[in-house]
């Protein structure tokens, strides 16, 4: 690890996008001695950081960003500023390409990749716009840093040319680092400063440089490396969670077919010492795992044939769940509704969770909040919603949990948050039946 510049904390840095990623990144400098002007286009997020609030429910980080912002080392704006260093930590959703062909423009993040068929391609509009927004600012020595997850050669064949538009030499006058984030929401505090980090360089001295930021709060190893070989290393490693998340639910429909439990083969089936399955679910969603294998399958679409397949497992699940749902709907209405009387009642029907995993507030591509919204539209069927950690919204039906529990009709386990854990399950089947007690992620034991 380089050896840290006396005066390094002197360096102004700006960091644009303040998301998942930006603001942690950008309090964890700030509290480390940097000046950080972090950026951002939504207002209501600058006026809550401000004062000291974090627009992100993530654990430690309203502490961290009150403590850099109250030291006046961390100041927020809509516009970008003269700064040594920049970090592009701005979002990079996908777009939609159907199978004739057609452009068709980003997919919503609310669960909208389960609804197309095609290929997905990288939107990296975001990334050109911030790329875009310091050209003006950009003086020699200055050091441009992308986080931002996008596909391989992209630092090369966009970020650059638009930087080149400065007049400066690149590389030379500017240093340019790929330095892709791997961190896991609900625990992304302690993972920034933990885990080792990749840094690629377009040069040695755009490495170093941007070694010498990261080892100021990092206490992992850090690997230098280029651009193209950090860009594609992050897609690896969220494309290889991709895979073997699709082993593991095309496990669960073999074992639906036969008519075994899933859970059981595979809780068996890791007791061999080489033999570590994941585990099913109603989908796979978050901002990496659910995206990133696409971007790689978009730089070699030829050979990426296994990441292809698993990404349509993978999409294809919450239509599995939305099968299994109805036909329980189905047969509770039988079941409330005689054969041949007279009117249609609706069913109840409880989804427990709608975040895109357990325990924290993100729906960014959440295969449960795609599949609630597929029976919002249902005209025989009364949703309810329970979910403690996600985002409330007024177009969505939220219930109390219990008020939920009592009512439904079907429960739909799509998320194992630890509060539905807690439910006494043995008293819930026993008053509502088995077959109406819908566990998706195998967590009712």
């Amino acid at each position: 690890m380089c050896k840290i510049e006396g005066n390094m904390r002197d360096e102004r840095i700006c960091v644009l996008g303040l998301g998942y990623i930006g603001l942690p990144t950008a309090s964890i400098l700030a509290t480390h001695g940097f000046k950080v002007f972090g950026v951002d286009k939504r207002k209501e997020i600058l006026e809550s950081l401000r004062c000291g609030k974090a627009h992100i429910k993530e654990p430690g980080l309203n502490t961290i960003v009150k403590a850099a912002v109250q030291s006046g080392r961390l100041v927020v704006n809509e516009k970008v500023c003269r700064a040594d260093v920049f970090i592009i930590c701005v979002p990079t959703p996908h777009n939609h390409v159907s199978p004739a062909g057609q452009f068709t423009g980003p997919l919503s993040r609310e669960g909208s990749p389960f609804n197309r068929r095609g290929k997905k391609t990288a939107d990296l509009s975001f990334v050109q716009q911030a790329a875009e927004s310091i050209v003006s600012y950009l003086r020699p020595g200055n050091l441009v840093i992308i986080e931002s997850t996008v596909p391989p050669k992209t630092v090369e064949n966009i970020v650059m040319p638009i930087l080149a538009k400065s007049k400066l030499r690149i590389p030379g006058d500017i240093s340019i680092a790929h330095c892709p984030e791997r961190v896991l929401p609900g625990n992304i505090l302690h993972e920034l400063v933990s885990n080792d980090r990749i840094i690629g360089g377009i040069d040695i001295e755009s490495c170093r440089r941007a070694e010498n930021i990261y080892a100021s709060f990092t206490r992992g190893e850090i690997y230098l490396t280029d651009c193209a070989t950090a860009e594609t290393i992050k897609l690896v490693e969220n494309a290889f969670r991709d895979v073997n998340i699709a082993f593991a639910n095309e496990i669960e429909a073999i074992c639906e077919h036969i008519g075994i439990n899933a859970w059981e083969v595979i809780r068996l089936a890791n007791r061999h010492p080489r033999v570590k399955i994941l585990q099913p679910g109603p989908g796979v969603g978050g901002h990496c795992i659910a995206v990133d294998p696409w971007f790689l399958a978009q730089a070699a679409p030829a050979q990426a044939r296994l990441v292809k397949t698993a990404r349509t497992i993978n999409d294809s699940k919450p239509w599995r769940v939305i099968a299994k749902i109805t036909k329980s709907l189905a047969a509770a209405r039988r079941r409330r509704v005689p054969l041949g009387a007279a009117g249609k009642k609706k069913s109840a029907l409880l989804c427990l969770g709608i975040t895109y995993k357990a325990n924290v507030d993100d729906i960014r591509e959440s295969p449960g909040l795609f599949i609630a919204r597929h029976f919002l539209k249902r005209k025989n069927v009364e949703l309810m919603i329970a979910d403690p950690h996600a985002p409330k919204s007024d177009d969505l039906p939220f219930v109390d949990l219990e008020q939920g529990l009592k009512k439904a009709d079907v429960i739909a386990l799509l998320v194992n948050h630890r509060e539905f854990l807690q439910v006494n399950w043995k008293k819930i089947i026993s008053e509502k039946g088995h077959d109406f007690i819908l566990d998706f992620k195998g967590a009712l034991k």
